[in-house]
Parts: structure tokens; sequence; C-alpha cells
């Protein structure tokens, strides 16, 4: 009867300790979980892929370009095409601004607040134009930069992850092709 009672026992406490280890084996695999998990939500704060977020603040940076061009455009082009060319310019990325903050704004993303030091050395160069020499440069500029544009959108709107992104992508890009075909009338004319 003692062995017995011995042997239950003996089982009863390797079980124990079984259980109490691996009890603090899942402990230490569920921290172990939760830091990897806390890792990842610090470097994907936004929820997306890092190309989506990559994309979101690059427009974000180049429609305040073209916003702040356009501006300047509307003070100091001579021809009434550019300055109409300008205007919708500033219209028209203003519009997509304010839709792309909205995407940002809901995916926790910190859009650029100021012109990155390519897009400001372009506007300081132009305002030291004027007239035709103005023209000639704003439209080359808009060539150049909305074929650009309408490749990196083209490219987001297939190949986005985050829905939000593809759809703003989507929709914008008709716009920017719009803009370039203008673009591409109006440079010819100034060049002249």
């Amino acid at each position: 009867m003692r062995i017995t009672a011995t042997l239950g026992s003996l089982t009863l406490s390797l079980a124990l300790v079984s259980l109490g280890g691996l009890a603090s084996a899942q402990n230490t695999k569920a921290s172990s979980d939760q830091g990897q998990m806390g890792m990842k939500s610090d470097s994907m704060s936004s929820g997306m892929s890092s190309s989506d977020e990559h994309f979101v603040k690059k427009a974000a940076q180049g429609g305040m370009a073209e916003v702040e061009l356009g501006q300047l455009a509307l003070q100091k082009a001579s021809n009434p095409e550019v300055k109409k060319f300008a205007q919708r310019m500033v219209d028209d990325h203003s519009k997509a601004n304010n839709q792309l903050k909205e995407v940002a704004s809901s995916k926790n993303i910190t859009l650029p607040q100021s012109l990155d030091a390519k897009d400001q050395a372009t506007k300081q160069k132009l305002s030291t134009l004027s007239g035709d020499q103005f023209d000639k440069a704003y439209m080359s500029d808009m060539v150049k930069d909305h074929t650009k544009d309408v490749a990196e959108f083209q490219h987001e709107s297939s190949s986005a992850k985050d829905p939000a992104v593809k759809d703003f992508a989507t929709q914008t890009l008709p716009t920017l092709q719009d803009h370039l075909k203008e673009a591409k009338e109006i440079a010819p004319k100034v060049t002249q």
C-alpha cells in the first residue's frame, strides 16, 4: 500500500512538474509573440505595405509641388494657355491632395508639409524667370513631371495592396493623363 501511495505521489508530482513546465513555456511563447506583434505594429504603424506608404507620401509631395508651381505660374506666366493650365494644376491637385489627406489620415500616415529639395530647387529656378522664358521652363517641367507621375500612378493602380491607396491611384490617373496630354499640346507652342 505504501509503495502504491508513493508511486501515486511520484506520478502526481511528475505530472505537476510537467504541467508547470508546459505553462511556463506557453507564457514565454505568448510574451515572445506579443513582442513580435509590437515590433510589427511599430514598423508598420499605417497598417499598409511600405511601398504603398511610400507612394502616398511621394504623391502628397508631388501634389503639393504642382499646386505651388501652379500658383507661381499664375503670377509669372505670360501665355494665356499656360495660365489656364496653371489654374487647372492648382484646382485639380488641391482636390487630389485633399482626397489623399483623407486616405493618409485613415491610415495614420504623416504627410510631408513642405517641398522636398528637388521641388524647392525647381520652384526657385522658375521664380527667377518671367514671360516666355518662364512659360517654356514651366511647361517643360510639367511634361517631364506628369510623364513620371502617370507611370507611377499606373503602377500603383494595378499593384497597390491597400484598397484605399489603389482606389486613389485609379481615380486620379485619368486626370493626370489628361494633364500630360494638355501639357504636351501647350509645350511646343511656348518653345517657339
